[in-house]
């Protein structure tokens, strides 16, 4: 079963994927902002990482590229709002793999993930 690191700064964002893909990945650890990202990516070593964007300390386009830059194979899904599409560019240029819109099911989330792990 691969890895995942759940990151957002909203804890409903983080439970609502934590439940679309718990029962097909295990669940190694959450993080609310992109330093604890990169904290909990150096620590925890996951295969996939769902990273929200706008977040505080770090956002999700700069805590992507650190972790791209670590670990190039690693999988990382942006979770975003339809409204940030220039930040999403900005995720693709640093190593995002995949991006689920917000507001999203479950089953977008597993799409998504099936379809770049």
């Amino acid at each position: 079963m691969q890895r995942v690191l759940i990151v957002d700064d909203s804890g409903f964002q983080r439970t609502l994927v934590r439940d679309a893909v718990s029962d097909e990945y295990e669940v190694v650890g959450e993080a609310e902002n992109g330093a604890e990202a990169v904290d909990k990516f150096e620590n925890l070593s996951p295969d996939v990482v769902t990273m929200d964007i706008m977040m505080p300390a770090m956002n999700g386009v700069e805590a992507t590229a650190e972790i791209k830059d670590q670990s190039p194979d690693t999988t990382i899904v942006m979770i975003t709002s339809v409204e940030q599409r220039e930040m999403m560019k900005k995720a693709v240029a640093a190593g995002a793999d995949a991006y689920v819109t917000k507001p999203f099911d479950g089953e977008d989330v597993l799409e998504e993930l099936a379809g770049v792990v």
